[in-house]
């Protein structure tokens, strides 16, 4: 996902995407350690993609206060 989507996102919207990135990492992660993984780069991708989404939401966060 591109910064500039994330940057037009709400903070909620953030917080859904963080939790699907995560759950997404759990079963990449899952599946590698029992029947092996397709395509294994898609982990270091969705691992960057979460700090991208965390990044985004301390932005935030701080321009708040």
């Amino acid at each position: 996902m591109k910064n500039k989507k994330l940057n037009e996102m709400s903070s909620p919207e953030l917080e859904k995407e963080l939790s699907e990135l995560k759950s997404e990492l759990f079963k990449l992660r899952f599946s590698l350690a029992t029947n092996g993984l397709d395509n294994p780069m898609r982990i270091r991708e969705v691992r960057r993609e979460i700090a991208r989404v965390k990044t985004v939401l301390r932005q935030k966060e701080l321009n708040n206060n």
